[in-house]
């Protein structure tokens, strides 16, 4: 490297890593440098002399040290920075001029007219062809919206990135056509599929939006799901209490026949009669009105097309299916499902009539309830009043 190009590298790197806007997250010192390793390459496989070479180098350096100005004109203000620079160096006019035209080759759309400014303009758009061409052009995404120039979308980005690729750009040197035209033909056919699975995604979220339209409002299946969830909950409740106060009372019956009764053939225990029969008797009643209050109802279990055509039969509950044959049942299915009407109509029947169910259980069990204290009080009761009565006669 001759001296000049180091001297160069340091005055750039000085001025963009101090004077550069943090918001320019692409046009920095990395991309400069990324451009003067592209531009090396490039100058190691095609014939130039040391002085080009030299000038090259140096173009590459301050292409886009306009930028430290602002965004306006920063080719022509690069050209003015380098101008100023290598002057101070003593550095010939004739090449300062050369280089300042192979900055202004890094223009946007401009056609280069020689080889030295297809070397920079293949040289700024490297990146294109290099993996890390994805972290490279969100910066710039980003840049651009963070310095009020445009604010892409992601699809509006990929889409302008394709554009690109396929109609804006084109590498001008032997060497990048034949190394690095393919590395860019992999990234473009990148974005392409990422633009199809992005379409594939899109398609897929319109039908589910358009099934999810077309099915059953969820709102509405949550509401039948949750209710018969807490109906069934409470019916399990419900036959809970019925068995705790069946286990209760066959503990009671069987202490009272095992040491009450026996004690009733001494005529000394004469008294305990009636407060047992008392005690006995709630107690059974409680036990039958706790079976009762769990003890399923036996329906016909079979039903009539002309059931199923009139919707007039609930084909969720097993009660009036269970005597059919399963053509048949399978048939009344069939049927069912292809009316929205009917299935929800059935749904509400289902929960109708469990809702009876449940009121029926519900007010046996506080009979079955109600009967059980009073059992307990009064047989209490009576065996308190039967023995001060034996004891009175006693005295």
């Amino acid at each position: 490297m001759s001296e000049i190009v180091q001297k160069a590298e340091d005055f750039v790197t000085e001025l963009l890593e101090n004077r550069l806007n943090p918001n320019f997250l692409y046009h920095n010192l990395k991309h400069t440098q990324r451009v003067v390793k592209s531009t090396k390459v490039l100058l190691d496989n095609h014939e130039l002399t040391e002085a080009e070479k030299e000038q090259l180098l140096l173009a590459a350096w301050f292409h886009d040290t306009g930028y430290t100005k602002g965004v306006n004109e920063h080719e022509k203000v690069g050209c003015g920075i380098a101008s100023d620079f290598l002057k101070a160096e003593g550095y010939d006019e004739a090449k300062i001029a050369f280089i300042e035209g192979v900055i202004m080759a890094t223009k946007r759309f401009y056609e280069p007219k020689n080889l030295p400014e297809q070397i920079i303009r293949d040289a700024d758009a490297s990146h294109f062809a290099q993996k890390s061409y994805w972290e490279t052009t969100d910066f710039l995404k980003e840049e651009l919206a963070l310095l009020d120039i445009e604010d892409y979308s992601q699809k509006e980005w990929r889409d302008a990135n394709i554009k690109m690729f396929r109609n804006e750009h084109q590498y001008y040197t032997e060497y990048a056509q034949e190394h690095w035209d393919p590395a860019k033909e992999k990234n473009l056919k990148q974005l392409l599929k990422d633009k199809k699975t992005e379409k594939e995604i899109a398609k897929k979220e319109a039908l589910k939006a358009k099934y999810k339209s077309e099915s059953p409002d969820r709102g509405i299946q949550t509401l039948f799901r949750v209710t018969l969830k807490n109906h069934l909950t409470l019916s399990d409740i419900a036959d809970t209490k019925a068995n705790i106060l069946l286990s209760v009372n066959a503990i009671i019956i069987s202490v009272a026949l095992s040491n009450l009764i026996p004690k009733l053939d001494n005529p000394s225990n004469t008294y305990l009669i009636y407060p047992t029969a008392i005690f006995i008797t709630f107690s059974v009643i409680s036990m039958v009105l706790a079976v009762l209050a769990t003890r399923p109802n036996v329906t016909s279990g079979k039903f009539t097309k002309k059931d199923v055509e009139q919707k007039k039969v609930n084909l969720l509950f097993f009660g009036n299916f269970h005597k059919m044959s399963l053509s048949e049942y399978e048939w009344a299915i069939q049927e069912l499902v292809k009316d929205k009407e009917y299935i929800y109509s059935s749904l509400t029947k289902d929960l109708y009539f469990l809702g009876l169910v449940l009121n029926r259980k519900y007010k046996i069990l506080r009979l079955t309830y109600t009967i059980f204290i009073i059992g307990i009080v009064i047989s209490v009761l009576a065996f308190g009043i039967s023995f001060n009565l034996t004891e009175m006669r006693h005295a």
